[in-house]
C-alpha cells in the first residue's frame, strides 16, 4: 500500500513537472502560432488575426505593475508607430493574476491605456491560456510573428533590446534588427534572446 502511494506521488510530481516544462517551452521559432481571441481595454473582443498587419504582428507580454514593462511602454508605442506603415502592428497582452497583482486587473489596464494613450491594442489574457501557449515567462517579453498567407509564424522571441533602464543606451536593438531583416527578405540572424523583466504571476 505504501509503495502504491509513493508511486502515485511520483507520477503526480512527474505530470506537474512536465506541465510546467511544457508551459515554459511554448512556441518555438519556426512554428505556426494559433489564433486567439481576447478582450481589449476598449471592451472589444479581438482575434490575433484581426489585429495583425499586412506583414505580421509584434506580440508583447507586458504588465501594469512591472517597472521593466513601464520602461518599455514608450518604446513599444514608437515601434508600433514606425512599423505599422511597413506592415507590423504591436499587440500588448497582460496575463498577470490580479489576485497577486491588483494593479494588473482589467480596470487598471483600461486606466493605463488611457493615461499613456497607447496606439496599439492592449489585451487581457484573463485565463492565462495565451501566455501559456506562447511559453511567456517575463514582462516585457516579445514574440515576432510573420504572416504567411493566413498563418503567423514565429521568427524571433525574447528581449526588445539590451538596455531595460534607458532606451538611449541600447546598443543591441534585437527586435528592430529582426524586423528589418524580415522586411529585407532575409532570415533572422539572431532569433532568440533572454527576456529581462518581472515574472508573469500565474494563478495558484
Amino acid at each position: 500500500m505504501k509503495k502504491q502511494s509513493s508511486l502515485k506521488v511520483a507520477v503526480l510530481m512527474a505530470l506537474l513537472a512536465s506541465s510546467v516544462y511544457a508551459q515554459a517551452q511554448g512556441y518555438q521559432v519556426g512554428e505556426v502560432v494559433a489564433d486567439f481571441r481576447l478582450q481589449t481595454t476598449k471592451g472589444e473582443w479581438k482575434t490575433l488575426s484581426s489585429l495583425r498587419g499586412g506583414q505580421g504582428v509584434i506580440v508583447v507580454f507586458t504588465a501594469n505593475h512591472c517597472p521593466f514593462a513601464k520602461l518599455y511602454e514608450d518604446r513599444l508605442a514608437s515601434l508600433h508607430n514606425r512599423y505599422q506603415a511597413r506592415g507590423f502592428t504591436v499587440v500588448a497582452i497582460n496575463a498577470n493574476d490580479p489576485a497577486q497583482q491588483p494593479e494588473d486587473d482589467f480596470a487598471k489596464m483600461q486606466e493605463r491605456a488611457q493615461q499613456k494613450l497607447f496606439p496599439f491594442a492592449y489585451l487581457h489574457d484573463e485565463t492565462q491560456q495565451v501566455a501559456a501557449a506562447f511559453g511567456a515567462t517575463r514582462t516585457p517579453e516579445v514574440f515576432l510573428l510573420v504572416r504567411e498567407g493566413d498563418k503567423l509564424r514565429l521568427v524571433y522571441s525574447g528581449a526588445i533590446d539590451n538596455s531595460p533602464n534607458d532606451a538611449a543606451q541600447a546598443t543591441e536593438k534585437y527586435l528592430e534588427h529582426a524586423l528589418d531583416e524580415v522586411l529585407a527578405h532575409r532570415k533572422v540572424s539572431r532569433d532568440n534572446t533572454k527576456a529581462v523583466g518581472c515574472t508573469i504571476k500565474w494563478k495558484e
